[in-house]
């Protein structure tokens, strides 16, 4: 599973590229995120993933949690956000009209 690591300078379009990249090749990518400014984009990031990923009839779940981190030496508590398709592809009801 890739570990994508979000700041509260991450661009929220450039992470949901990520994700959905990730997610093309793996079922689930996790987020890790320290503070509210870096939750806030990854949390933006996964609603932008979702719209991509939607236009290709796929749909994304996250499951949150806690994370230890060390940085340099230092025990930080962060969040988790694991994301996963939660649906196939959905069937073109056009074509079915």
């Amino acid at each position: 599973m890739e570990t994508l690591k979000v700041s509260s300078k991450s661009n929220p379009n450039s992470v949901a590229g990520a994700i959905a990249g990730a997610l093309g090749k793996e079922p689930m990518v996790e987020l890790q995120a320290i503070g509210a400014g870096a939750v806030n984009q990854a949390v933006k990031a996964v609603a932008v993933a979702r719209r991509f990923l939607n236009e290709s009839g796929k749909d994304i779940g996250m499951i949150p949690g806690f994370v230890d981190i060390e940085i340099g030496g230092d025990k930080r508590t962060g969040i988790s956000i694991k994301v996963f398709v939660v649906g196939e592809e959905k069937e073109s009801s056009e074509e079915e009209k």
